[in-house]
């Protein structure tokens, strides 16, 4: 399950809906071992695509050298869909290289008379997805850190 702020869930959807009809992308980083979304990071679609999405490799890379220097680690991978439902396509699921991390998709397409966006978690590891239950907060509680 992941468990996440609205203020973070909202972050993600405004710029999913920014960057529309291009495919938005970006990181939620936490405290390494913490499971906890905290650090929203919106990044560029380097692919400037309404059907793909790429991390530019350097901003990449300097994000990875931030986030260990920090003791961090990406909790939470998303990316928009803009015509199509919020769930991995083949390629997302070949890019997917974080297997303790969170896959969000968020669709900006009303593709299930549901309202115009969805917000749905995956887990992917090994190639093998699985939906996850999404639970929204207010706030994380006091007192869940991470045990170093």
């Amino acid at each position: 399950m992941l468990t996440i702020t609205q203020a973070l869930v909202d972050q993600i959807v405004a710029h999913a809906r920014k960057d529309h009809p291009d495919e938005a992308c970006g990181v939620v980083a936490g405290p390494a071992g913490s499971d906890r979304p905290e650090r929203f990071i919106p990044m560029l679609n380097a692919a400037m695509s309404p059907t793909f999405y790429e991390f530019d490799s350097g901003d990449l890379l300097k994000l990875y050298r931030e986030m260990d220097d920090r003791d961090e680690e990406p909790v939470v991978i998303y990316h928009s869909h803009t015509a199509t439902e919020a769930h991995p396509s083949r390629t997302d699921i070949s890019y997917a290289n974080e297997p303790g991390a969170h896959y969000v998709l968020v669709s900006t397409a009303d593709t299930d008379g549901l309202g115009e966006f969805q917000f749905r978690s995956f887990r992917i590891v090994d190639g093998e997805v699985t939906e996850e239950e999404v639970k929204v907060v207010e706030t994380y509680r006091a007192g869940r850190t991470a045990a170093h």
